[in-house]
């Protein structure tokens, strides 16, 4: 069965850096697909991806990542885009989406400026349990 978990920005505000790292990871490993409200920082984004390459092994193939901004900034005022960088610095990254899926079963993510898709595919593992 393919999980898919959404957690809202106030579940990871309170960790640390790695901790939202490590809840991510662990929740990939688990074959869940995982909607997270808001977005990582970058240096947090590169952090997943090497902790993700860490413990790539025959079990775990990694992970596929995407993360959509929720504004065009191109499209807002200067006073709009200044709110948002305000709001952003006192309350956390809040705005966009971030989305995390294990390498076996999300097959390929399309990014365009107003939307994310994952091609998911159910794992020959898991295939093969339905058949017996």
């Amino acid at each position: 069965m393919l999980t898919f978990q959404i957690i809202p920005y106030g579940e990871i505000s309170g960790l640390s850096s790695v901790g939202r790292i490590r809840k991510l990871l662990t929740l990939a490993k688990q074959d869940k697909i995982v909607l997270l409200q808001g977005r990582l920082d970058k240096e947090e984004e590169a952090e997943l991806i090497k902790a993700t390459m860490e413990e790539i092994n025959k079990e775990f193939k990694g992970i596929e990542l995407a993360v959509m901004d929720s504004l065009d900034n191109g499209a807002l005022n200067g006073f709009d885009r200044l709110k948002g960088g305000v709001a952003n610095m006192l309350l956390g990254n809040r705005g966009g989406l971030t989305l995390v899926g294990p390498a076996n079963v999300v097959k390929k993510v399309k990014k365009n400026p107003k939307k994310l898709q994952f091609m998911i595919e159910e794992s020959k593992k898991r295939t093969r349990k339905k058949r017996r």
